[in-house]
């Protein structure tokens, strides 16, 4: 028994309207994403407009969480940031320009990692970053870091958004190609 016959099998004893489902949720988990869950499910024998929007949808449920949630702890850092530099400063006109330890305070300097996401970020943007990302990285992890720079939710979403109908379109296209060629 071949795979593709195997995933057949297997979906035909799921109820239809359960079948985008578990696609959907495929698609949510991070390196399996909204690819490979509309290959699975038209290999599976849904319906390749059904598969590749279930796909979608759960991939994009996904990145949502990641934005709304990575954005929200963002603001939480920054404002702890914001009031911890705040406390510094007023202990060091207090202690005549130096914190407790008796040294100026300096802001930490960012990683190696980060310095080289920012650099990719100006050079491709948040369009480039976005539709290349899957390349590298599931979309939840650019999501993520690219929230964790700076760029506003509705941008990344949007992005993140097109990246996913792209990706998705052209894998669920390739996957009905491939299914067409060896079914006959």
């Amino acid at each position: 028994m071949n795979i593709i016959e195997f995933l057949q099998n297997l979906m035909s004893q799921v109820p239809f309207f359960v079948q985008p489902l578990i696609v959907a949720v495929a698609a949510a988990i991070p390196f399996l994403e909204a690819e490979l869950a509309s290959v699975l499910g038209v290999w599976a024998g849904l319906n390749p407009f059904v598969s590749a929007g279930a796909a979608m949808a759960g991939n994009f449920a996904s990145v949502f969480v990641v934005v709304v949630f990575g954005a929200r702890i963002r603001a939480l850092i920054v404002a702890r940031r914001a009031q911890r530099a705040e406390l510094v400063a007023v202990g060091a006109s207090a202690s005549g320009g130096a914190n407790s330890s008796g040294y100026l305070a300096e802001p930490k300097p960012e990683s190696k990692g980060v310095r080289r996401f920012k650099k990719f970020l100006v050079r491709f943007g948040v369009p480039g970053a976005s539709i290349l990302g899957p390349l590298a990285i599931p979309t939840q992890f650019t999501s993520a870091l690219l929230v964790s720079t700076g760029v506003s939710k509705s941008w990344v979403l949007l992005w993140q958004g097109i990246a996913i109908f792209l990706w998705t379109t052209m894998t669920t296209l390739i996957a009905t190609g491939v299914l067409a060629l060896i079914t006959g």
